[in-house]
């Protein structure tokens, strides 16, 4: 999809799973969208649900998930743990592919209209839709919860972005927003006593508690208002509660700004709070869906505290960030199911990447026409860059610079492995591309020249791929050169068989540019052709003499020819 957004709205039932099946068909009757994850909590009385798909399309699925949640819950009867205003209780945007902040500012806009206008319910915009600046944090338009919700709408300052100022007792209110990326984190403590537990919370959160002067009254400012000590970090949000489902206290935060405050960080510090209160940390949750990004950050922290390399693959980072933060104390924490990005991902496009080594090579051998070079020569590189990864890796630690020198080789030899990964299987869609539109009609004008723009694009596609391969596997070279001058003396020939296939992937995917390259024809490709084949002229260049020079190296060290 070229554009993708993601919805993750609340809504205040957690105990009826025939209320949640209405909803998830409500989201799910939407062409397009993908719900990714529901996740209930008996204790909370709450379901968060994340779904993503083109925006038009996941505008529609919140209405109508809206729209079923007011006929589906009735907030009078509504009693839980968390915090809430309404039945649909808030609905985020996420900006994810193709799509900015300021798109799903307009999409929140758009949606909370609608709900006002068609469903009747009262509307507040938030974080980034916000209409005012106090109306941008969500604890302050939810203060006063439903409970004190129709007071709330009486007041002037409070009236609704959209829909009637008029309390709904049923339904309640709903707010709407877009915002970044937030993950609802749950540190599980070996106590059950609340109290404790939001003593932490107050030194962790933004907001962070009262001061108070030496005889223990709360400090205020000359206008009457509490003077507050802000907590250890930013983008923060932490209410410590006791669940009984757990038999224990948790921390409860939401982390708004991952790029600013690392969920690894988060962790760090409340394991310091809880030992100086004589508590410990057992484990932790994480509600909903993740980012990768977050677990392997998260991973590389953790390894680099245990004096690691952290150039390793994503599955090792995830792996370890999963045994580090306890993730899986409370329930199994299934990576596959969980992290956003996995959940995604079209396993169809990875066929051929999940193979095995047996099954890969016997696929190969066989008359059909995927893999073929293209995908072997990705193969190649992507081996190539693994084994540059692993001389770095294996390199000495006691000297600072080579340790920093081995941790950047090992970090973009991890990144180009995957990058020539994901080409296995690219080539093979480019290929798979170009068949299908050689089999496209051509009994009149139109067909033919729909068939040859098809041709055109299939092409370029079958030509673009290689061609990254090409420069890809010139960076592998590059690495692997990098890691020989660091590297072991016994690890001398792995170097230089990482620089052999890196020349071989580099090879193999210039001839696939310059055999695609000759399938283009007319005037209006000339000036591409001609950049192209010099593009891939230069890169094949590069990987040459990178390859050449670990390979004189190699020989000499080694006493070879």
């Amino acid at each position: 999809m070229s554009r993708l957004v993601e919805c993750v709205p609340n809504f205040s039932e957690g105990r009826d799973r025939s209320v949640l099946d209405a909803l998830s068909r409500a989201v799910e009757s939407v062409d397009g969208v993908r719900l990714l994850d529901v996740d209930p909590g008996a204790a909370t009385n709450r379901t968060v649900f994340t779904f993503v798909g083109e925006p038009d399309a996941v505008a529609e699925a919140a209405f109508r998930a809206i729209a079923t949640a007011g006929e589906r819950i009735d907030m009078r009867q509504h009693r839980g743990e968390h915090a809430r205003i309404g039945a649909a209780d808030v609905v985020p945007f996420v900006p994810l592919d193709g799509m900015t902040m300021e798109d799903c500012v307009a999409l929140a806009w758009q949606v909370g209209q609608r709900v006002g206008d068609e469903l009747g319910i009262p509307v507040y915009l938030y974080e980034a839709a916000a209409t005012r600046p106090e109306r941008r944090n969500l604890a302050t338009i939810r203060a006063g919860e439903y409970e004190g919700l129709e007071a709330k709408l009486r007041d002037p300052l409070w009236q609704p972005d959209f829909g009637p100022a008029r309390f709904d007792a049923g339904r309640g209110a709903t707010v709407i927003g877009a915002r970044e990326f937030l993950v609802a984190y749950n540190i599980n403590l070996n106590t059950r006593d609340k109290k404790l537990a939001h003593e932490i919370a107050l030194e962790l959160r933004e907001a962070g508690r009262a001061e108070r002067g030496a005889d223990g009254a709360i400090v205020r400012d000359a206008d009457g208002k509490t003077r507050m000590r802000a907590g250890r970090f930013t983008h923060v949000k932490a209410v410590g509660w006791y669940i009984d489902e757990y038999g224990r206290a948790q921390i409860s935060i939401n982390l708004t700004n991952l790029n600013v405050t690392p969920l690894h960080a988060v962790f760090d510090a409340t394991c310091a709070e809880a030992e100086k209160r004589g508590l410990r940390v057992t484990g932790s949750e994480i509600v909903g869906l993740v980012p990768r990004a977050v677990l392997r950050a998260a991973g590389q922290h953790f390894l680099r505290k245990q004096g690691h390399t952290a150039a390793v693959p994503e599955s090792e980072l995830v792996h370890i960030a999963v045994r580090s933060l306890g993730l899986d104390e409370l329930k199994p924490f299934v990576p596959e199911e969980r992290v956003v990005e996995y959940r995604v991902r079209d396993a169809a496009a990875w066929r051929l990447r999940r193979l095995s080594l047996v099954g890969f090579a016997d696929l190969l051998s066989t008359e059909s026409p995927v893999p073929g070079g293209g995908s072997t020569a990705a193969l190649c590189g992507a081996l190539a860059a693994a084994l540059a990864g692993m001389v770095a890796g294996l390199a000495p630690r006691s000297d600072a610079k080579v340790v920093a020198a081995s941790e950047a080789i090992g970090t973009e030899a991890q990144a180009v492995k995957d990058e020539l990964l994901e080409a296995v299987d690219a080539d093979a869609r480019a290929f798979d591309a170009v068949l299908a539109a050689r089999r496209l009609p051509r009994t009149n004008d139109a067909e033919r020249t729909a068939r040859d723009v098809a041709m055109q694009s299939a092409t370029r596609l079958a030509i673009e791929v290689p061609l990254g391969v090409v420069q890809r596997a010139a960076r592998a070279a590059t690495l692997a050169r990098d890691a020989e001058r660091i590297g072991l003396a016994a690890t001398r020939s792995d170097a230089g068989v990482a620089a052999a296939c890196a020349r071989t992937a580099a090879e193999g995917a210039y001839y696939n540019v310059l055999v695609n390259l000759a399938d283009l024809d007319g005037a209006a490709d000339a000036a591409y052709v001609t950049e192209t084949r010099a593009s891939a002229a230069r890169a094949f260049a590069a990987a040459e003499g990178a390859a050449a020079s670990v390979s004189a190296a190699v020989r000499a060290a080694l006493g070879g020819a």
